[in-house]
């Protein structure tokens, strides 16, 4: 199934019901006074945030919405039947904004949380309404008024606990499916992940906690390189970044380079991502000379904290799930910067 997280989608309120010109006849009332109706009120569109969606998908096919119009008034002062309320699920993390003017309309959340986005039309008024001492037979009703419409446009940020980022092939759909039930493709070649993933991790004590593998960055990435503003948009919504360095490509020459080149993206962004808590793993040590590389990397780094696993093989993954888990469960956090 692919993977949707923004789209544009038109909806409609439901437009009010006219009023009703009528009047009251019944035997031996030859003039009987004004009984028309009033129109019911359309029916709004209202946004609702559903823990049962992780994606956009349900709006691939279908980017027109219309909510139910109000029913007309009729005679005998009865009042037409109001529109049924159109509601459309969203996950959470999805951001709704005007699509004319890209203002933030409503920012979904909570789950089971509601929002009205168009406002359905409010029923005409019939006609007995309009009845005065000087006109007491009035002839006319107030149509309805037409319900709001409105073009939105849909972003979804996922929400995470733990970011992991780096290079394409860094190995971090290795690492989420060996920590978590995740299982995104994996293979030997940069690019393997185009989609962000979420893996939940159950850790032996406290709360389990969600990870998101988000597809690799590049150079250029903030100004859309390799859909790098699509994919940086959900790293804004995490906690904690865990920033993955492959040691096996780490430059002897100039250790960090990797390293802050990714969190140059990251600042040309969004600045504050740049300032976001970050843990540093070095992964890929299993592999020839990696050893070397991260003690360079280690030296260069000073006193910024770097954990070194080997997600192929397991090594010192059990180590990094604690350490995760800590910072989420007890809130402590770790500056990567």
């Amino acid at each position: 199934m692919k993977f949707i997280d923004e789209v544009v989608i038109d909806v409609a309120a439901g437009h009010g019901g006219r009023g009703c010109v009528s009047f009251r006849r019944e035997k031996y009332i030859p003039k009987g006074g004004p009984d028309g109706g009033d129109g019911g009120h359309g029916g709004n569109v209202t946004i609702r945030t559903s823990h049962r969606l992780r994606t956009l998908h349900q709006f691939r096919f279908k980017r027109q919405f219309q909510a139910a119009s109000g029913g007309h008034g009729q005679g005998s002062q009865k009042t037409g039947k109001n529109g049924q309320d159109l509601v459309i699920e969203v996950p959470p993390g999805t951001v709704i904004r005007d699509r004319q003017t890209d203002e933030i309309i409503h920012d979904c959340i909570t789950p089971g949380e509601t929002f009205v986005v168009a406002k359905g039309g409010r029923g005409g008024r019939g006609n007995r309404r309009f009845a005065t001492s000087t006109n007491r037979a009035p002839r006319h009703a107030q149509p309805g008024e037409p319900g709001e419409t409105r073009s939105l446009k849909l972003d979804l940020k996922l929400l995470a606990d733990i970011g992991i980022i780096g290079f394409p092939n860094a190995g971090k759909s290795t690492l989420i499916s060996r920590i978590s039930s995740a299982r995104p493709k994996v293979a030997d070649y940069p690019f393997t992940t185009i989609n962000p993933v979420l893996g939940v991790v159950s850790p032996e004590t406290g709360e389990p906690f969600v990870v998101a593998d988000i597809p690799g960055l590049i150079q250029g990435a903030h100004q859309g390189a390799g859909l790098g503003t699509r994919f940086l948009r959900h790293v804004e919504r995490t906690r904690v970044l865990l920033h993955l360095v492959d040691a096996s490509e780490i430059d002897a020459d100039d250790p960090l380079s990797g390293y802050k080149a990714i969190n140059s993206e990251l600042a040309g962004f969004n600045p504050e991502l740049a300032e976001k808590n970050q843990v540093v793993v070095l992964n890929k040590m299993d592999l020839p000379d990696s050893q070397t590389r991260a003690q360079a990397f280690t030296r260069a780094a000073g006193n910024l904290p770097v954990i070194q696993i080997s997600a192929a093989t397991g090594k010192g993954v059990a180590q990094l799930v604690n350490k995760l888990n800590e910072i989420v469960n007890s809130g402590k956090h770790t500056n990567g910067n």
